[in-house]
């Protein structure tokens, strides 16, 4: 037995939607907790999968976490382990998130290679080349990961790119070190701004973040703080894509528009009516997209999370469109299940070409990660008939109850259990 979707399509969606908190910075401030001497209460935590392993990943570190609806109360304790079990480690990527407060605070630890969505290669190098340079002794075997240090120093650190999570790692890192540490080519997206906020509100002292170049004066000690986490500007810009593919007018509310405008300016490109307010928006479809162009890249360029979502709408576009996937090797594998429900589209190497069709026909596909089930479910919405999606779990890891979201919004979907 498993869970499904099951979406029919030909409904505009209209209407009004709260956006949650986001995953994406959600994430590296549980990790940043493992800092702080007091209680942390973060509020706006998003209910998701990931967001319980994370929390699981610092309790078995020795933290204490409440959670409470939206809420997580997370209290430090006398004795820490610095060593994460494997299983947990293997269930979320993001879970590395704990090298770099680990080493800062307790100067140690040891940590499986992390798991998480297969859509590419994430190298560790550009995390453990930046903890080396402040100090760290860095030993990788047995598919383990172990650092020490006698204390971590200010340096200046040059990424070989602006990776998100090495940059949070080096910053959470930085922040007990002795001395300043430059993070140049760093990452720019609004998760690290949210991140360098959390740690200021617990007594850290950095500047720059969303820059490319982020100031780390390092601090004799942490406290705790009470803290909103960000809307999340992926879900929010998943919401909007099914409404500009299914033709509909929705406002999108809780939500910071300048957090995506690269995805904001592209659906506009295809056609969409869309108004800007102070904490929302308000899209509307067009009665036919057109084609367009777009090249993933770092913030603040078109970012990757969205690439599926997008490719969606341009199966029914007018003409063709050219999607070129430049952040991870393995992030078409939705394109085989796009095709299952009548898409025209070619792949070589990192580059689609997708052919718009009149309208697509529901079928039986699967999601193989995150952002790819976000595609298929929008497509489903799309498309003439029932479409069947499988693998949800993998939905689960970034959008709460994704079909409630979109009953919201007129939708017929709904989650199902298949024998």
């Amino acid at each position: 037995m498993k869970n499904i979707i099951v979406a029919t399509g030909g409904r505009s969606l209209e209407g009004s939607i709260e956006v949650h908190g986001a995953k994406n910075a959600a994430l590296p401030i549980i990790a940043a907790t493992i800092l702080a001497t007091g209680e942390c209460h973060l509020e706006g935590v998003p209910l998701l999968q990931d967001v319980v392993t994370m929390s699981n990943v610092i309790r078995s570190i020795g933290l204490g976490v409440e959670a409470n609806g939206r809420e997580l109360v997370i209290v430090p304790t006398p004795t820490v382990n610095p060593e994460v079990p494997s299983e947990l480690m293997r269930k979320l990527r993001a879970s590395n998130l704990v090298m770099g407060p680990l080493l800062g605070r307790y100067h140690y630890f040891r940590v499986p290679y992390p798991g998480g969505c297969a859509i590419g290669s994430r190298p560790m190098n550009i995390h453990l080349k930046g903890l080396a340079a402040m100090g760290a002794e860095i030993t990788e075997k047995q598919g383990f990961i172990e650092a020490k240090t006698k204390g971590l120093r200010g340096t200046d650190i040059y990424l070989d790119f602006p990776s998100v999570g090495a940059t949070e790692n080096l910053m959470m890192a930085a922040v007990l070190a002795d001395g300043v540490t430059n993070l140049h080519n760093a990452a720019r997206e609004p998760e690290i701004i949210d991140l360098q906020n959390f740690l200021n509100n617990i007594g850290a002292c950095i500047s720059g973040a969303g820059e490319g170049t982020i100031v780390i004066e390092g601090v004799k000690e942490l406290d705790g703080t009470s803290y909103k986490i960000i809307p999340d500007r992926i879900e929010a810009a998943t919401f909007l894509a099914a409404a500009v593919g299914t033709g509909g007018d929705i406002l999108i509310k809780s939500c910071l528009p300048q957090h995506f405008l690269s995805v904001l300016a592209k659906f506009k490109e295809m056609g969409a009516k869309i108004s800007i307010y102070k904490d929302g928006i308000r899209v509307k479809g067009p009665q036919r997209l057109k084609a367009v162009d777009c090249k993933t890249l770092p913030y603040p360029g078109f970012p990757t999370d969205v690439q599926p979502q997008l490719m969606a709408l341009m199966t029914v576009a007018e003409g063709t469109s050219v999607l070129v996937e430049s952040i991870f090797e393995n992030r078409f594998k939705h394109v085989a299940e796009l095709r299952r429900l009548g898409a025209d589209i070619k792949v070589e190497g990192q580059i689609a070409v997708v052919n718009g069709v009149r309208s697509l026909s529901g079928s039986n596909v699967e999601a193989s990660d995150l952002r790819a089930g976000a595609a298929l479910v929008i497509a489903g919405l799309m498309a003439e008939g029932e479409t069947i999606i499988e693998g949800i779990n993998h939905i689960d890891r970034g959008y709460e109850q994704i079909e409630k979201s979109f009953q919201k919004l007129g939708a017929q979907i709904e989650r199902k259990i298949k024998n």
